[in-house]
C-alpha cells in the first residue's frame, strides 16, 4: 500500500511490505535523515549523536496487522498496545506501559450534505527517541502538523511530545468546523420545527446521534490531556515547560468544544420536547377542529330532518285518504276535506313547535 505525503516510502522490510507515508529522523528540531527502510531508521537512530535531541518520526496510513506488528518489533511495543492498534476502533485515551505512551485520538469532519459526522482514528506510540503514527483515516492530514512543526525548530527540538502536542493541536482545532457545521443544522432545524415541517422528527433524531457519536470522540480527551501533563510533571524537566503551557492552550480549546456539544446535545433534546409540543397541538387543532366541522353536520342533518318529518306528515295523511276505498271513514262526510286540511296543518304546526323547541330547528 502506498500513499503519498511528502513523498512514497513503502518499503519492503523481509517479508512484510511497510505502509510508510513519510519516514524521518531529527537532530536539534531539524530534518537531519530520511531513511529508505524501516531497519535503516533504526540503524541510523543509534548511530545519531546527541540523543537528547534526536528522535524519529515515522507516519503509517492505514497499515496492515502485518505493518505494525514490524514496526512494533523494531521499537519493541508493548503487545497490549500493539494489539489494540491492530484491533482499532478504540475511544481516545492514553495508557503508558515503561517509557512508552500509547495513545488514540479520533479526529473529525462534518459532511454537511450528509449531516454526518465522519470520525477517523489515530494511533500514536510516544517514546524516548520515536514516534510512530498510526493513521486508520486519511484525515487529519498529519503532512501539515509536520510542516508546521518543521518550520518551528525550537518547538520540535523538545522531542517525541511536541509531536503528540501538535498532533492534538490539529485535531482539537479541527473539531470547531464540525461545531460550526452541527450549529447551521440546529439552527435550519428549529426553522423547520416552528414552520411545522412534518420531517423535523427525523431529522432532529438523526442529527442528535451524530452529536452522541461526536461526544463519545471527545470527552475522553479531557481525560487524554489531564493524563499528559501529569507525565510531563513527572519527568520533572525545564524542556517540558512549554509544552505544558502549549496544552493548557490545547485544554481551554477542547473545553470549549465539550461545552457546545454538551450544549447542542441539552438544545437538540428541547428541540425535540417543543417539537412533539407543537405537533400534539397542531393534532388537538386538527381534532377540534373536525370536532366542529362534524357538529355543524350534525346540526344540519337535524334541520334537513326537521323539516323531511313536518313535510312527511301532511304526506302520510293525503297518502291515506287518497287510496279511495269504498268504506272509508270520513270519505263522503261534507266536513272531511277541510278536516284533512286542519289535520295536516295542526301535525305539521306540532311537529314545528316539538323540533323547534328541541333546537334542531
Amino acid at each position: 500500500m502506498t500513499h503519498a505525503d511528502d513523498g512514497v516510502l513503502g518499503r519492503r522490510e523481509g517479508d512484510v511490505a511497510v505502509s510508510m507515508v513519510n519516514n524521518a529522523i531529527y537532530i536539534d528540531g531539524k530534518r537531519a535523515v530520511r531513511p529508505a527502510t524501516l531497519d535503516h531508521t533504526v540503524d541510523e537512530l543509534r548511530r545519531c549523536p546527541d540523543a537528547d535531541h534526536t528522535f524519529c518520526w515515522i507516519g503509517l496510513l492505514h497499515p496492515s496487522d502485518d505493518d505494525i506488528r514490524a514496526v512494533a518489533k523494531e521499537f519493541n511495543l508493548h503487545p497490549l498496545a500493539v494489539e489494540d492498534a491492530i484491533d482499532a476502533h478504540q475511544r481516545p485515551k492514553l495508557e503508558r506501559y515503561d517509557n512508552t505512551l500509547f495513545v488514540v485520538l479520533r479526529p473529525a469532519r462534518y459532511v454537511d450534505p450528509v449531516e454526518v459526522v465522519e470520525l477517523g482514528e489515530v494511533h500514536l506510540f510516544i517514546g524516548p527517541d520515536f514516534v510512530v503514527a498510526l493513521r486508520h483515516a486519511e484525515q487529519p492530514d498529519l503532512a501539515e502538523v509536520r510542516h508546521r512543526l518543521e518550520e518551528t525548530p525550537d518547538l520540535l527540538r523538545l522531542g517525541p511530545y511536541a509531536v503528540l502536542y501538535a498532533v492534538l493541536d490539529k485535531v482539537v482545532d479541527d473539531y470547531a468546523p464540525v461545531l460550526d457545521g452541527l450549529q447551521n443544522d440546529i439552527d435550519e432545524i428549529e426553522v423547520q420545527v416552528f414552520d411545522g415541517d412534518p420531517n423535523a422528527s427525523k431529522r432532529i433524531y438523526t442529527l442528535s446521534r451524530e452529536v452522541i457519536e461526536f461526544q463519545r470522540a471527545v470527552d475522553p480527551l479531557q481525560d487524554v490531556l489531564r493524563q499528559l501533563r501529569n507525565v510531563l510533571n513527572s519527568r520533572g524537566s525545564d524542556a517540558d515547560l512549554e509544552l505544558r503551557r502549549r496544552l493548557r492552550d490545547v485544554n481551554d480549546h477542547l473545553a470549549r468544544v465539550v461545552e457546545r456539544t454538551d450544549g447542542f446535545r441539552q438544545l437538540l433534546t428541547n428541540i425535540l420536547q417543543v417539537n412533539a409540543a407543537l405537533v400534539g397541538q397542531r393534532q388537538n387543532d386538527e381534532m377540534t377542529r373536525l370536532t366542529e366541522a362534524s357538529y355543524q353536520q350534525n346540526e344540519q342533518v337535524k334541520r334537513i330532518s326537521s323539516v323531511a318529518a313536518i313535510l312527511f306528515a301532511p304526506t302520510l295523511i293525503a297518502g291515506i285518504y287518497g287510496m279511495n276505498f269504498t268504506h272509508m271513514p270520513e270519505l263522503h262526510w261534507l266536513l272531511g276535506y277541510p278536516f284533512a286540511v286542519a289535520l295536516m296543518v295542526l301535525l305539521s304546526l306540532a311537529l314545528y313547535v316539538i323540533f323547534r323547541y328541541r333546537g334542531w330547528l
